[in-house]
């Protein structure tokens, strides 16, 4: 197989702090590519040294077959999760700036600087200032900036950040496009539903270490059907009655209910069926955000107990 990036042994410490420790990834070409984890997880600083804005104290990165460094920026787009557009320049001369940085000729990055911004519902912004723009408007332009120049691998941290639903379903239309031309993209974000709906592949990070890794649908399905949806009418007393479960998620005529070892679903449809009227009950594959709680929380009471 091959591998658009690889880590090795990668640590980076800031100081006394070890922010990323001893990551081993090989993550394939053509993919989506989603990085999962808490705040502080070591998500941004894995991206950083990947797009080799700052270096591993440890451990080699490689990407497309060269070591990371300044030729290798060339083939990335990279947008991060500090945004850094420039507030008094036009968006039309801010983005024939960056992608003649990224080696475009002044026609060719014209060319594609329209394209993106017809796309993106924005040629009108292109003689306005930076800061004439909204957040979400800010967003698109730095979006745009970042898979102008036509890079082999994008990296976006947060990229739905800020953007309305509308905005985030054409963001979301876009990236997918771009992997169907062929593209390789990473991505960090906190938006489960977005990770489950694009992505191929998953890295979950906790407190500096990779704790899950892999195909998403195989890493669902090793958790086996564990997971009751129910909808129902009438009282929901009977859910906090229920033994050996845990409730994911709970809302009016509504639950998400993760069955621990000694849990019985034939009990809990029994329990349900004499409090209130059931329009669905059904055994399912848990979903990304109870995978994510379930695995940090098992990490962490690991590392508590080491």
């Amino acid at each position: 197989m091959d591998y658009v990036c690889t880590l090795d042994g990668v640590t980076k410490r800031y100081g006394k702090f070890t922010a990323v420790n001893s990551v081993n990834l090989h993550i394939p070409g053509g993919i989506i590519y989603g990085i999962l984890g808490p705040n502080g997880a070591g998500k941004t600083s894995t991206l950083r040294m990947v797009n080799a804005i700052t270096a591993p104290d440890e451990g080699t990165i490689t990407i497309l077959g060269q070591k990371a460094g300044e030729n290798s920026q060339q083939q990335i787009g990279y947008l991060p999760e500090e945004r850094g557009l420039y507030k008094k320049m036009k968006v039309g001369e801010q983005l024939l700036y960056l992608c003649q940085l990224k080696g475009l000729s002044k026609s060719k990055a014209k060319e594609s600087i329209n394209y993106w911004l017809e796309r993106f519902e924005a040629s009108t912004w292109i003689d306005k200032e930076i800061n004439e723009l909204s957040k979400g408007m800010q967003q698109k332009i730095q979006f745009i900036a970042t898979i102008a120049h036509d890079p082999e691998i994008y990296i976006f941290d947060e990229p739905f950040s800020g953007l309305d639903p509308i905005n985030s379903e054409l963001l979301k239309e876009v990236i997918l496009e771009l992997k169907a031309s062929g593209k390789s993209i990473i991505f960090a974000t906190h938006r489960m539903e977005q990770v489950e709906q694009m992505c191929d592949n998953i890295c979950l990070f906790n407190k500096g270490s990779v704790i899950l890794e892999g195909e998403l649908s195989k890493i669902k399905r090793s958790y086996g059907e564990n997971t009751i949806i129910i909808n129902f009418d009438g009282s929901d007393a009977f859910i906090d009655n229920l033994e050996n479960v845990r409730i994911n998620n709970k809302s009016n005529n509504f639950a998400e209910i993760r069955l621990l070892e000694g849990a019985d679903d034939q009990q809990i449809l029994r329990s349900a069926m004499e409090n209130a009227h059931i329009t669905r009950f059904q055994l399912v594959q848990p979903s990304l955000q109870e995978i994510f709680i379930s695995s940090v929380n098992s990490s962490s009471t690991q590392s508590a107990e080491a």
